[in-house]
């Protein structure tokens, strides 16, 4: 499965914007009555002591990301040691934790290799871990993981091919996709037709769409032949579908969409459909280096 290709981080015609041993399972502790009242909140002992937020351990595991698991919260679907989890509780050593009353083996996501996969999707394939139509996925073709769970760092459409992160670390696909971020997206847009000078200053401006004003930061004419024709375009944001709700707007048709580079990733162009590359350790220092995060958590 895994191609060879180098230099995932080279920009095309232009610069781009800049294991340890699992700790042996624990036993399930013996619970009091005290413990067993589901209406008690973890004490402040476990929210204050040391150890990790349980957002950080269960996204970095893959379980959820953050947002989600505050949700599990509030929803009171969390439990450590028999009791409610509440917002800043962290997990300690030792610590049993159950998910909708069924035991979660945290301790596997206390510590591993961060590891990140560019990954060429094919149209037809979905984002997707289970598809009830039956349709082929994106994760059936990633390499099996000892522990945790791959993530997605966004995603693509079904009728949409092109680069797709995916890591194992729930950090760091958090901090790519967070709003704030602003990471831009560029993508390769074959569309039917001839666009006025207008219409393209109008994209760039801003456009509005059903929920609320959106634009490309930057558009490419790249050539083309007939009635087809190639534009390169940037945007900032991950809203679904936004690349072609952008161009319907101005009544264009999107007959190809691909997506070349998420922030400073560049798809290699000889990354076969359907193949991944695994970036080195230094290409996922620059990486972490991109997204504002410390090197350490890279392990």
């Amino acid at each position: 499965m895994e191609n060879k290709q180098r230099n995932p981080f080279a920009s095309r015609d232009r610069k781009p914007k800049i294991t340890a041993k699992h700790p042996k399972r624990q036993e399930k502790p013996r619970l009091n009555k005290k413990h067993e009242s589901s209406t008690k909140r973890v004490t402040d002992e476990v929210v204050s002591g040391t150890g990790e937020r349980i957002q950080k351990v269960l996204s970095r595991g893959g379980l959820g990301s953050r947002r989600e698991i505050e949700r599990w919260i509030d929803e009171g679907r969390l439990k450590i040691n028999g009791v409610l989890a509440m917002h800043g509780a962290h997990l300690k050593a030792g610590d049993y934790l159950q998910l909708n009353e069924r035991v979660v083996h945290w301790d596997k996501f206390a510590q591993q290799a961060t590891r990140v996969l560019i990954y060429h999707k094919p149209t037809g394939e979905i984002v997707t871990r289970h598809d009830p139509q039956g349709r082929p996925t994106v994760f059936a073709q990633m390499p099996k993981l000892d522990t945790a769970r791959w993530i997605s760092v966004g995603r693509l459409d079904v009728n949409t091919s092109g680069l797709l992160l995916l890591t194992n670390n729930g950090d760091l696909a958090n901090k790519l996709m967070h709003p704030s971020t602003e990471v831009e997206r560029e993508y390769a847009v074959r569309i039917l037709g001839e666009v006025s000078d207008e219409k393209l200053e109008l994209l760039k401006k801003g456009v509005p769409l059903e929920d609320g004003e959106a634009k490309f930061d930057q558009i490419y004419f790249m050539g083309g032949e007939g009635v087809n024709k190639w534009y390169h375009v940037v945007v900032s944001e991950g809203r679904n579908r936004l690349v072609r709700r952008l161009w319907e707007a101005q009544n264009v048709v999107v007959s190809r969409l691909i997506r070349v580079r998420y922030g400073p990733i560049v798809l290699p162009e000889k990354l076969r459909t359907q193949k991944f590359y695994e970036l080195t350790a230094k290409e996922l220092e620059l990486l972490f280096e991109f997204a504002g995060l410390p090197a350490e958590k890279i392990n």
